[in-house]
């Protein structure tokens, strides 16, 4: 045996001893808890989840055989009728809703600098971005730090130019609106295309794409990221004197609506069919990389810990359910076309869990509540982060237990607008933003060992959530 796989074999004999001691009775309780009750089957979905080699192999399917798949791309079509057929044949009820969903189409792309030297420049252009002009757009770049920057400048300063929107990274949330709102804010003074230092915190001089979004109070203007190495020397020319000069060329374009699904597979309630614990992730992803941790992962480790649960013969009180949604990338169809789905039965819906960070390490999950209550001061918060925490220690076997304040996601955000508790994967989150979104988002830089712990946890959680007596508080 190689080292590889002899360090491999430890790893899996130290989480099999682990469960071993978790599936032994625990001392000191009173009554019955939730890790009580559940320890033994927790152990049964742990084990076989952390032995699992079939969920892999549909990611790898998934990744290598199928790659990306832009909402509207034929590719996404192809990942849905694949999965459909096989959850078919692992006799889980599925079914396809659909959706209609935005159709972009990124086209041929380039970027040179032409002054002060000439030399290519990597981009990917944003998605939902218009094209240039026949032979595209020439001309100088003015550089700006935040919004507060530009706001500061003249018509005459922008009137004619690129803006390079030269943002440092101050983590995803904050720097995300200048890929979003960036192109409409140069605009408004005159510009005629935007570029924007990609977001991400560690670059290889990689572009990262993304949505972004027009205002139609002004003309709308190709968009597209650059690197942060790219966009740093561009910055720094300018501060030093030198005229920056751009010839951008992008054949983005948009096409009607198309046709696509969100796939739901379940295993009906013995007891309270209409009660249901959805779970799950996107199925689209951008078109470039594989979409291996954005979000095609998740979506595999989601679909496969129900199947593990199906084959162990385990039959909750409540429907669990896997939902692949479409369209989270660009449009966010999939999850309002969920909701409008639900109707009146969102009453029923007890839980939401969304795996939409990758596929790192994982320590456990985040929990929201509709109510304002992330501050801890309500009640029934309180209530659910308890319960939360018993069903954690079931997961302690694979360091993976925490229940952190905070929690939900794009397509589950439709239904904790209307009450459910939602809760959210969380991994370590080192090294996410430096793949997020682009070529390099690929299986690669998956780990087997923390896909499966992730499909554990979803396993032992979701059907711990739709078999336990009661339920989670429901927001307010």
């Amino acid at each position: 045996m190689n080292s590889k796989g002899s360090s491999q074999s430890m790893i899996l004999r130290r989480v099999l001893l682990s469960i071993s001691l978790m599936v032994a009775p625990a001392a000191g309780f009173a009554q019955e808890s939730l890790t009580d009750s559940y320890r033994e089957t927790a152990g049964r979905i742990l084990g076989a989840a952390m032995v699992d080699v079939e969920g892999w192999e549909k990611l790898e399917h998934l990744t290598t055989e199928v790659g990306h798949r832009l909402s509207g791309s034929p590719e996404l079509e192809q990942a849905i009728e694949w999965a459909f057929e096989r959850m078919e044949r692992e006799e889980l009820y599925v079914r396809k809703l659909p959706v209609k969903v935005p159709h972009w189409v990124r086209g041929e792309e380039s970027a040179r600098l032409v002054a002060p030297v000439e030399r290519s420049i990597p981009i990917l252009g944003l998605g939902s971005s218009v094209g240039t002009p026949a032979g595209g757009i020439t001309a100088s770049v003015v550089a700006v730090t935040s919004f507060e920057e530009l706001d500061k400048l003249s018509r005459d300063d922008v009137e004619g130019k690129i803006v390079l929107y030269a943002v440092p990274w101050m983590g995803y949330g904050r720097t995300v609106r200048y890929r979003s709102a960036g192109a409409s804010r140069a605009a408004a003074l005159g510009a005629v295309a935007a570029l924007v230092r990609s977001a991400t915190g560690r670059s290889l001089n990689t572009p990262h794409t993304g949505a972004m979004r027009y205002d139609d109070a002004y003309p709308k203007i190709p968009a597209a990221a650059v690197t942060v190495e790219d966009s740093e020397w561009m910055r720094h020319s300018i501060d030093n004197g030198h005229d920056v000069r751009v010839h951008l060329e992008m054949g983005a374009h948009m096409l009607p609506d198309a046709d696509s699904f969100n796939l739901v597979a379940e295993i009906l309630g013995r007891e309270r069919p209409e009660e249901v614990v959805v779970m799950g992730g996107h199925f689209d992803s951008w078109d470039v990389g594989q979409g291996a941790h954005d979000d095609g992962a998740a979506c595999m480790a989601a679909w496969h810990a129900l199947t593990i649960v199906h084959r162990l013969g385990l039959r909750p009180r409540r429907t669990m359910r896997v939902v692949l949604w479409t369209n989270e990338e660009n449009g966010l169809a999939g999850g309002r076309a969920y909701r409008e789905w639900v109707g009146d039965a969102i009453d029923g819906h007890v839980a939401g869990i969304e795996m939409d960070g990758g596929a790192e390490r994982p320590i456990g999950f985040g929990f929201g509540l509709r109510s304002g209550a992330d501050d801890g001061a309500d009640a029934d918060y309180e209530k659910g982060l308890e319960t939360l925490a018993q069903i954690g220690t079931l997961l302690d076997g694979i360091d993976a237990g925490a229940m952190q304040r905070g929690g939900g996601g794009a397509d589950i955000g439709p239904l904790m607008r209307d009450g459910v508790p939602g809760l959210a994967l969380r991994t370590v989150g080192e090294h996410y933003f430096d793949w997020h979104h682009t070529e390099a988002d690929t299986l690669d830089k998956v780990d087997l060992q923390d896909f499966r712990k992730a499909m554990a946890m979803l396993g032992v959680v979701g059907y711990v959530l739709a078999d336990m007596p009661g339920t989670l508080p429901r927001g307010r």
